[in-house]
């Protein structure tokens, strides 16, 4: 915790809890003797016959139980921390016994198992959409941050969440990670006839179904709600299954649930699903797959859903309700966990009565709708202890386990050779080190629809920005009606501020056919041509408009541009669409909204053609004075250093990630389309203005940094070489046009 701790202590933000109320609860399950089962028992009658023969069971055990009900009710003196319950599953009746001494001496962890050093810890998850995929993220991030064990992460999700995670781990590459994921599609039907209220809908009751979803080899699994934050190894969690193994029944591990929702008070005709007591927690469980396959689990929480649907009608809390229902009838099946592994943040809570001192947490629970505004007297220090993973910095995760063997996966090794071939006295091996630098990527960091249009026009909008141009975001959406696929290079913290000010923009929040890819920093350079291409390769549509967030487009240009595809029949052929770039040196423009208005701007300086001052070259070739009075496309042709922006097929070139920061970046890929043989058209009623700002870091280094434009001379030069190689004698004109200028 001491490290954790400082990081908390580094935002300002850490409180000390000072609450020492002593509190005792008391739930005594006992062991009631059931019949061994060594076969599933498959058929439906004989299945209901052994349930109501554990029911009966169950019942008379309880009513047993009943005779000592007020000893076990009394509070446990001692620190609560450490002895949870008077009596539970993980410390047995036996201690029930013990005086208040001995319970405040006995320590936890001297009873406490440990998992073997290296042992690989199994770790499932329901996940489906983009938000619960960015949930998913802080608890990974948590777990990571304490673990000294091999993992393997399970999760079970939609077609948004395979996406984005799979991404993000394969470009994350952590050692000692697995992952797998399974279609939450699949499961559908197993669990699509149950009625549920709760918001999270049908993944709500995905849990159900693990052991059909997860590999028949896999004996034990951990299972985690989204909405948790670790504070502590989940290798302490992962060794409380050796306690199952003196009681052979025992099949799930759970937290008492810490509000009064199954005791039926909340108001008036509250009518919760049956529960033992205050019931069971499903934010966090303990799974021994094996033994629920054993004793015919599908079957036995089928029966269980079937018979009290018949009078409650719906779930209200999904799974839970029917995990409940199911211990409520077989509690020799639960095992039960100290409460401090699932302290529940939600309104009306017991949680404060789960920990003495900080040192006591272990997992936090944000079961809230309501999440970190939940009411909790010591709220903001959790809140505090969540952020602190949500905007920690994913790349210092990537370390390696001491003494524990790591298979590395594919991505990782061919890194690490690549890596090996560099000479680190090159002047210019940090250039070159970029060009192969894998950089975490989370897709669809927001919420993201799209709906193809039907006659195959459709076309997105691309561009990246880092945290500078974020107030660019709102004009462009105002401008552009169409899709954006737009990649924003920020670190973990930036990334969280950006999420607060979309959230809190009108114009943001109802635009959702936006998609936002977050490119996570690394390194001393700007990637602008990798993160260039996390754009172009998520675009949905078969078009796509190559510019940069600097610039507006004219109003209506969206609709333009798509009657020009098919004029222009570029499903046929080879095109790139020139958009004529003007730039303002006003931050406040009245924008024109047709050329005439742009014409009449530009002869009295309010506006200028692009770069004209500074790199006139770069857009010369797109011929100003033909555009003045063109009213048809007209075609031109490539001259060096021509940097257009251009609407493509979506099958075109990626741009080429050897150039990053300043220089070249636009050049390389404008090459690469004429090489291919893209025909250059100007369009005649389209165009786009940029919008001032200040000078990039970047171009202050090519401007200042004789190392800079050298290496940057030499990566032209290795450009022309791969052309080359690629395009034989047709790519000699480039090289010669170069050494022309």
């Amino acid at each position: 915790m001491s490290d954790l701790h400082s990081l908390i202590h580094e935002r300002n933000a850490r409180k000390s809890i000072k609450s020492r109320e002593q509190y005792g609860r008391s739930l005594l399950l006992s062991a009631c003797l059931v019949e061994s089962t060594e076969a599933r028992l498959l058929e439906r009658d004989v299945l209901a016959s052994r349930v109501r023969e554990v029911e009966e069971e169950n019942r008379q055990i309880r009513l047993q139980l009943s005779q000592s009900q007020g000893l076990a009710a009394q509070p446990v003196e001692g620190n609560y921390g450490n002895q949870q319950w008077a009596a539970s599953a993980d410390t047995g009746p036996e201690d029930v016994e013990n005086t208040a001494e001995e319970r405040a001496n006995h320590s936890e962890c001297s009873r406490s198992p440990t998992a073997e050093k290296c042992e690989l810890i199994h770790v499932a998850c329901v996940c489906a959409g983009h938000n619960a995929s960015r949930d998913v993220v802080t608890l990974v991030k948590s777990i990571l941050f304490h673990r000294r064990n091999p993992l393997h992460f399970h999760f079970i999700t939609d077609t948004v969440a395979n996406q984005i995670l799979s991404t993000l781990f394969q470009s994350w590459m952590v050692p000692s990670v697995q992952v797998s994921f399974y279609d939450a599609d699949e499961l559908k039907s197993e669990v699509s006839w149950i009625p549920n209220k709760h918001y999270s809908g049908i993944y709500g009751l995905m849990k159900l179904t693990l052991t059909k979803a997860l590999p028949s080899n896999l004996s034990k699994v951990i299972v985690l709600d989204t909405d948790i934050t670790f504070a502590t190894d989940i290798a302490e969690l992962w060794a409380i299954f050796r306690k199952f193994t003196g009681n052979q029944k025992q099949v799930i591990g759970l937290v008492e649930n810490q509000s009064d929702w199954y005791l039926g008070n909340l108001w008036k005709n509250h009518k919760p699903w049956p529960a033992l007591g205050r019931g069971f927690n499903t934010g966090v469980i303990l799974l021994y797959l094996e033994r629920l396959r054993r004793i015919g689990w599908e079957q036995m929480w089928r029966l269980t859903a079937e018979r009290e649907l018949m009078s409650m009608l719906s779930t209200s809390l999904a799974d839970q309700d029917i995990f409940n229902a199911f211990i409520k009838q077989n509690p020799v099946l639960v095992h039960q966990l100290p409460c401090f592994w699932n302290v529940q943040l939600s309104d009306h809570t017991r949680s404060e009565q789960c920990y003495t001192e900080v040192s006591d947490l272990k997992v936090i629970h944000w079961n809230s709708p309501k999440k970190l505004r939940v009411k909790n007297k010591h709220v903001e220090f959790f809140r505090n202890l969540y952020l602190t993973f949500l905007e920690y910095d994913g790349n210092l995760l990537r370390r390696e386990l001491f003494g524990c063997p790591s298979q590395a996966s594919s991505e990782s090794t061919e890194l690490q050779h690549a890596l090996e071939e560099l000479d680190e006295d090159d002047q210019c091996y940090d250039f070159r080190r970029e060009r192969i630098m894998v950089h975490r990527v989370h897709l669809y960091f927001l919420q993201y629809e799209y709906t193809p249009t039907d006659d195959g026009t459709d076309v997105t909008l691309v561009a990246q920005l880092s945290m500078d141009r974020l107030q660019m975001l709102e004009a462009i959406c105002k401008h552009w009606e169409g899709p954006i696929s737009l990649a924003l290079y920020m670190s973990d913290a930036e990334a969280q501020q950006f999420l607060r000010y979309a959230q809190a923009s009108e114009v943001l929040k109802n635009r959702k056919n936006v998609g936002y890819h977050i490119v996570y920093k690394e390194g001393q350079f700007y990637p602008v041509n990798l993160v260039r291409n996390v754009a172009l390769r998520n675009v949905n549509t078969p078009y796509v408009f190559l510019t940069d967030v600097d610039f507006l487009p004219v109003y209506g240009l969206y609709d333009y541009l798509r009657k020009s595809i098919v004029q222009l029949d570029m499903a046929n052929t080879k095109k790139a669409l020139v958009v004529p770039a003007f730039e303002t040196l006003r931050y406040r423009l009245s924008f024109p909204k047709s050329k005439a208005e742009l014409l009449s701007m530009l002869d009295m300086g309010t506006l200028y053609t692009f770069r004209y001052h500074v790199w006139t070259k770069g857009h010369a070739p797109t011929n100003y004075a033909k555009w003045r009075t063109a009213t048809t496309p007209y075609k031109v042709e490539w001259e060096a250093d021509f940097e257009p922006y251009v609407v493509v097929r979506r099958d075109c070139p990626e741009y080429d990630q050897r150039f990053v920061g300043f220089g070249w970046n636009k050049v390389s890929h404008i090459i690469e389309l004429d090489a291919q043989e893209y025909d250059l058209i100007v369009l005649p009623n389209a165009f786009m203005i940029h919008m001032p700002h200040a000078p990039s870091f970047d171009i202050s280094k090519f401007r200042s940094s004789p190392s800079y434009r050298y290496c940057l001379t030499t990566l032209k030069d290795e450009f022309h070489q791969d052309l080359s190689r690629k395009y034989g004698s047709a790519a000699l004109k480039y090289l010669t046009a170069q050494r022309n200028i």
